[in-house]
């Protein structure tokens, strides 16, 4: 065995381990804990995929302001202290199904398709670093990303009109 597919292994166990952590947890603090777990592992594969932008995009916007945000609004309303709900009685037989059918599919693709599985070719030198990323960026898609920016621009804007109050002449 290879270092890499060691490392892979252990990481796959851990991003796994963290998955059904969040499924299982009745608290929804320590879901989001294990959201952030889950989160780490991924941007690990991507770093082993030579992908170092991804993965730090990863970490920064998921694992950061991402779930910042689902533990302000945790925290906010109160919801790690809720009570167990009931579930409907159609959701547990359903994801039986979803699940048994996942794992079908799985056998089918390991068993019959093994050896169609391509190999991850070689990339070329600097493929994924931000440096190819901004110029790809910048060049290629200059106009969707400045339409993107007078977005989001024109949503700030907004929302700052819609939630200002108006001041009362006294």
């Amino acid at each position: 065995m290879t270092p890499e597919l060691i490392t892979f292994i252990f990481l796959a166990l851990i991003s796994v381990a963290s998955a059904l952590g969040m499924l299982f947890s009745r608290n929804a603090v320590y879901s989001a804990v294990y959201l952030i777990i889950n989160f780490i592992t991924v941007a690990v594969f991507y770093l082993m995929l030579g992908g170092a932008f991804i993965a730090v995009s990863q970490v920064a916007v998921y694992a950061g302001a991402i779930m910042v945000l689902f533990l302000f609004v945790i925290m906010l309303l109160g919801a790690e202290k809720l009570g167990n709900n009931e579930t409907l009685g159609w959701q547990r037989p359903l994801a039986i199904i979803l699940g048994l059918g996942l794992i079908v599919e799985i056998l089918y693709i390991l068993f019959f398709q093994a050896n169609e599985i391509i190999a991850v070719k070689d990339l070329p030198e600097g493929f994924g670093s931000p440096a190819s990323i901004g110029t790809t960026l910048f060049q290629e898609y200059l106009l969707p990303f400045e339409v993107t920016s007078i977005l989001l621009l024109v949503a700030m804007v907004g929302a700052i009109i819609l939630t200002r109050q108006e001041k009362k002449n006294v």
